[in-house]
């Protein structure tokens, strides 16, 4: 049976699989109506022609499980005032809605349609408004007929809009001749969705732009699990079981693609596996060119010379005395610092005046900055030019703040201008006799060839970090593998300095990292808290009471400083149910206004709505994409410093810089009231709260674990059991990488 409805709120969406409730009005029911079912991307105003049936939850009563759906222009007075009122139309949010409808009655949409100039009568609209209203509405009917079709074969309306925003009104003549496109061109369409519509096109399984498609989508997924390349035989078998073809035809579309260089195969270096087979290593082109390239470029920094006073000065006086092992006077440059440093600091410090190459790595507490400082000293008092990189924009505030120079996150060393990319590269190298990159073990191959592009052959690079974290979110593992090499020199720092052995924090992040359980005894003046709890649903409330009032009201802190840390994106305590749970506690959708006459009164907060979530302002956010546009990258976190829900943006504050967002581009927001370990690399927070249970095992680890704790610089609070910390502890067993920057490194 049909019923048709309009949406009036969103109770529940789930963005992994589309399962959503919404609460509908529905002609003839007194009551809002229950519609579940997969409706993602249903904005509130819609009016839905659902397909379904009926049926009677034990629990929540009377509901309408949706089989299909379609969106249809409203025909009521009351429909057309919740659709304008939607934010589908720009320029039109509730109030104009209101107003425009109640003019005009059912004739509202012929009036837009035919006589739109006719709304400048309507109290409020100006020219300007009316033209946008006009090209609004123009756009949304184009956009209607590509929704239509796009909708029949399984896409969602988000998708859809994406898909005409790349391809305009040649939407639907791209997407039937090669519905693989949108895996390539479109952020967020990935192969199993174009593959769905592909299906339902007509495309054959084994038909060759199917099979190329899942080839590179199959070698895309393991890059995102931080592989450089796919070894033959895993490659196929990924493939195969992702597409259910036969492995003649994989093997006939893998050497075409080899033949047309879309994928390259290892020749040189011979790897050999556990049962003594040489390794057939298969890229995708920008992978092995970056892995080619920062081998190259680093072993052609180490064999050459600086130009520098400091290196020219070194170099004469070792000739002169015969002294191979001569280097700067460090006692002087403590003096002139007023620091001491211990031997291995001493070290560090000579080593890096007579490097090109050098890496700098040691946990928390070992003195990494002190260390780098005792560096940057040497080279200023030889007048050396120094540049200074991190990969996020949190890590290179916290280098300035250090050092007291100027560091830059490395997109903006490289000035990254799109769409041209990096400004520079080979032939417009960067300026300087020294860089010094911190946090680089979050850099990935890819990036890492980008910025020694940049670098000259005279100029020094310094790279720092700490091994045990965990590798970088992208593809390879560049700082451990440079080190493993062998190839240039490092120093590890591995002293823990006596003020950070006052730091709970620092002491058990260093025994979880020799494999001992970390001291778990609470005590007043501790910065290390544990707090037992083996039941999952019961940490949510006991993690948001935390946030919103105990350690707030105990530390005289702000909510959102606090960081909630947790090892996986989904379940009861991964990130996404706990930001449901964080912004309902922190940000309600409602707040207290007092109105002249009235008192105080509660008003709903400005809100734009994308995928299920709900915008609002004041909402804490973080980037999940780089957008080089917006100059806003992966990890990035921000404030919703306001929302328009009739032009449908929101403006968020990254560090001072104010970001808009329409709301097509959401998406690439979530909320950071919780996030996940491996998002919060190069970042860190006052204080941590971070569930640590069994429900997570299969991210249990004890890099995982040891980057997690090592993100609290005041207080860290543990929320969990015993079990799940002593199983991450124990568990040293780190899912490997293909890369063979290693072994090109030693060729």
């Amino acid at each position: 049976m049909k019923i048709r409805c309009v949406v009036e709120r969103i109770t529940y969406q789930n963005p992994e699989n589309g399962y959503t409730i919404l609460k509908c009005r529905v002609k003839d029911y007194a009551e809002l109506v229950a519609v579940i079912g997969n409706l993602l991307d249903v904005n509130v105003g819609s009016v839905l022609l659902v397909q379904g049936n009926w049926k009677v939850d034990a629990k929540y009563g009377r509901q309408f499980v949706a089989e299909s759906w379609e969106e249809t222009l409203p025909a009521t007075v009351y429909g057309m005032e919740k659709y304008l009122g939607s934010g589908l139309i720009k320029g039109v949010g509730p109030k104009f809605a209101k107003r425009i409808v109640q003019k005009y009655g059912v004739d509202t949409f012929s009036i837009i349609e035919d006589n739109v100039e006719l709304l400048i009568e309507v109290e409020g609209i100006g020219r300007k408004r009316v033209q946008m209203i006009a090209e609004s509405w123009e756009r949304q009917k184009e956009i209607k007929n590509v929704m239509l079709f796009l909708q029949a074969h399984g896409v969602s309306t988000s998708f859809a809009a994406k898909i005409y925003k790349q391809y305009g009104n040649e939407s639907i003549s791209i997407v039937k001749e090669n519905p693989y496109r949108l895996a390539d061109d479109i952020w967020g369409i990935g192969f199993k969705t174009a593959d769905q519509i592909a299906e339902k096109l007509g495309f054959e399984k084994n038909s060759f732009v199917r099979l190329r498609s899942g080839m590179m989508y199959t070698l895309s997924e393991l890059s995102n699990d931080g592989h450089v390349y796919a070894e033959k035989k895993q490659l196929l078998k990924a493939a195969s079981e992702l597409l259910g073809a036969e492995e003649e035809f994989l093997v006939m579309t893998m050497d075409d693609m080899l033949k047309k260089e879309e994928l390259i195969q290892e020749k040189t270096i011979k790897k050999i596996d556990a049962e003594g087979n040489v390794i057939e290593a298969v890229y995708l082109p920008p992978f092995y060119f970056a892995e080619i390239g920062v081998a190259g470029k680093l072993k052609k920094l180490a064999a050459s010379s600086a130009t520098d006073l400091l290196w020219t000065g070194l170099m004469k006086a070792r000739a002169e005395s015969g002294n191979e092992t001569l280097s700067v006077n460090v006692e002087s440059i403590e003096k002139k610092a007023g620091m001491v440093y211990d031997e291995v600091q001493r070290n560090a410090i000579r080593q890096a005046a007579a490097s090109k190459v050098m890496i700098l790595t040691g946990g928390p507490g070992t003195g990494k900055t002190t260390t780098t400082h005792g560096i940057i000293s040497a080279y200023k008092a030889y007048g050396l030019k120094i540049l200074l990189a991190a990969p996020t924009g949190r890590a290179a505030k916290r280098m300035t703040e250090a050092t007291g120079l100027e560091a830059k996150t490395i997109h903006r060393l490289l000035e990254c201008k799109p769409p041209e990319g990096y400004q520079k590269d080979e032939e417009h190298p960067l300026e300087g006799d020294v860089l010094i990159v911190d946090e680089c073990s979050m850099i990935d191959i890819v990036l890492m060839n980008s910025l020694l592009k940049a670098i000259p052959q005279n100029m020094r690079l310094i790279l720092v970090g700490d091994i045990d974290q965990l590798p970088s979110v992208g593809a390879g593992n560049v700082l451990r593998d440079v080190i493993d090499s062998g190839s240039f020199p490092v120093i590890r720092l591995t002293k823990i300095f006596r003020q950070a052995q006052t730091s709970r924090i620092i002491m058990n992040a260093h025994r979880i990292n020799e494999g001992k359980m970390p001291d778990i005894s609470n005590g007043k003046d501790t910065d290390f808290f544990f707090m037992e709890n083996e039941d999952a649903e019961a940490v949510v409330p006991q993690i948001v009471e935390l946030v919103k009032t105990k350690l707030p009201k105990y530390y005289h802190v702000d909510a959102k400083q606090i960081q909630v840390l947790t090892p996986m994106q989904r379940g009861v305590i991964g990130a996404t149910n706990l930001n449901l749970a964080l912004q309902e506690a922190i940000n309600p959708p409602e707040h207290e206004v007092f109105l002249k006459g009235r008192g105080a009164v509660m008003m709903p907060k400005n809100t734009l709505r994308r995928s299920g979530f709900a915008f609002r302002e004041a909402d804490k956010v973080m980037q999940i994409k780089n957008n080089y546009d917006k100059e806003v990258f992966n990890g990035d976190i921000g404030i919703v410093e306001s929302v328009d829900a009739e032009n449908r943006i929101l403006k968020v504050n990254f560090d001072n810089r104010m970001v808009e967002y329409d709301i097509t581009e959401l998406d690439e927001l979530v909320h950071a009231y919780a996030t996940t370990i491996h998002k919060s690399q190069g970042s860190e927070y006052p204080i941590v709260v971070m569930p640590v249970l069994m429900n997570h095992y299969v991210m249990l680890q004890r890099n995982l674990i040891y980057t997690g704790i090592t993100r609290a610089k005041q207080i860290l609070v543990l929320v969990g059991t015993k079990k799940a910390l002593s199983y991450a502890v124990r568990n040293v067993i780190v899912a490997k990488r293909n890369t063979l920057l290693r072994e090109r490194l030693t060729e």
